[in-house]
């Protein structure tokens, strides 16, 4: 398992749902995808601040499903 991979284990119940939600949101060109990052970038913030993921955690989380091109 890369680095990388690790950041996505153990990650919140809310954070992992998120997520899930952004990338079906992709998969089916959702109108609502706009409301889905902003979601996400909301529960990433949250998590990090409440001591539920690292810094590092955060900003890889955020490069990769918030401003990564595809």
């Amino acid at each position: 398992m890369e680095k990388e991979d690790l950041y996505e284990v153990g990650l919140p119940k809310y954070l992992k749902d998120d997520i899930e939600r952004v990338i079906k949101g992709r998969k089916d060109k959702d109108i609502l995808l706009d409301c889905y990052l902003d979601e996400l970038y909301g529960s990433i913030n949250s998590a990090y601040y409440s001591d539920e993921i690292t810094k590092e955690q955060a900003d890889y989380l955020r490069y990769k499903y918030l401003f990564e091109k595809e």
